[in-house]
């Protein structure tokens, strides 16, 4: 199948009891056995199993082109199900982006994961720093977010990949902002494709969920069932029954989030009051031919300077008034947020850049929100 009939089909299959289309919610903790002991529908305990959870399961494995999916409660408790996992014989050294979600460096600085591995950040962007990183002492994950969040820098995959590889290291990338309607990380080379679900996946703004997708069996990939299971993040049926519903028109999102933050960066950039724009889809950014060799477009997210420095920028978010001051991206709705003061004493964001998730609504009626809010 492709990908736009995965979509809507992997994973699912008509109610047997209702022929129902849609999938039913199945809220049950618990499921009853069989007179002999067995369970005869493989499901036992909601923590364990739950059929919602399954569908999803399936449905992102076959979207990414992967082995396995695993699904956490939101998509930190995947990340920080991903780094524990890490097997015993493997190094507890993981070489990190230097631009790359503040959730992260929050959970390796009051965590104690952050006590527990070796954590070395490199710019992501420059393959002799980060063949450096990865051979100057033994690693055991090399972690990639491309595009990253927030000044949307891009690594490429394929090579980074191969390097751990070569080194006997697992490698990961976060694909949140890229989905895999325009990058296939596994495809690529990557170990692990990992998602916050509540972005783009989801897509409506109305669930929590994370979800790492595994290109082969692993020692890792088994650790990470097991993390699942046994801690118990795992995800409600509800958010998982959204998800599927919200899956289905991902491919359609993803081609107006795309046209619409292109045209959005190509606005921004010819504004007097703007002092840069990060966007892989514009010929001028450092990564734009990268991006474009394992992108199949460039995303619905971007991030820009304005003149005048955090003042200015916080300015800017006041005034408008079609793009939301929210956290959080991949929704329908555009967003817009300020990521300095929102990363506190973790920021490495310049005070002046705002971060943008370009929603679908009509995109003459986004700019001239812009045009009045820069004004």
């Amino acid at each position: 199948m492709r990908f736009e009939t995965k979509a809507i089909h992997a994973g699912r299959s008509i109610d047997p009891s209702t022929s129902a289309v849609t999938m039913p919610i199945h809220l049950s903790s618990t499921y009853e056995r069989a007179g002999d002991g067995s369970y005869p529908n493989e499901y036992i305990y909601s923590r364990i199993d739950n059929p919602n959870r399954k569908a999803l399961e399936d449905c992102l494995t076959s979207l990414e082109d992967g082995f396995d999916t695993v699904t956490f409660g939101s998509g930190m408790a995947a990340i920080s199900s991903l780094i524990e996992s890490l097997p015993a014989d493997k190094p507890r050294r993981v070489v990190m982006p230097d631009d790359m979600y503040h959730g992260i460096r929050s959970l390796l600085a009051d965590t104690d994961i952050g006590t527990n591995f070796e954590v070395v950040f490199v710019d992501m962007t420059d393959l002799t720093q980060v063949e450096e990183a990865i051979n100057s002492a033994p690693t055991g994950l090399v972690w990639m977010e491309s595009p990253s969040n927030p000044q949307l820098k891009v690594t490429d995959i394929q090579a980074v990949a191969k390097l751990s590889s070569d080194a006997g290291a697992y490698s990961v990338v976060d694909n949140t902002w890229a989905t895999p309607v325009l990058q296939k990380p596994l495809s690529l080379g990557a170990d692990f494709s990992l998602h916050s679900v509540t972005k783009y996946i989801g897509g409506h703004s109305d669930l929590l969920l994370g979800a790492v997708i595994a290109k082969t069996d692993s020692p890792m990939l088994a650790r990470l069932k097991a993390a699942q299971q046994a801690k118990g993040a795992v995800p409600s049926p509800f958010d998982c029954w959204l998800a599927l519903r919200g899956v289905q028109t991902l491919p359609l999102r993803m081609a107006t989030h795309c046209s619409n933050a292109s045209a959005i960066a190509d606005f921004l950039k010819q504004h007097p009051n703007v002092e840069a724009v990060h966007y892989p889809g514009l010929p001028e950014h450092p990564g734009h031919e990268i991006a474009a060799k394992q992108m199949s477009s460039f995303g619905g997210m971007l991030s820009f300077q304005v003149k005048g420095g955090q003042e200015a920028a916080m300015a800017v978010t006041a005034k408008a008034k079609l793009f939301i001051r929210a956290t959080s991206l991949g929704g329908t709705h555009s967003l817009i947020e300020h990521r300095a003061s929102l990363e506190g004493v973790h920021a490495v964001a310049p005070d002046n850049l705002l971060r943008v998730s370009v929603g679908i609504e009509h995109v003459e009626d986004l700019k001239e929100d812009l045009l009045e809010a820069l004004e």
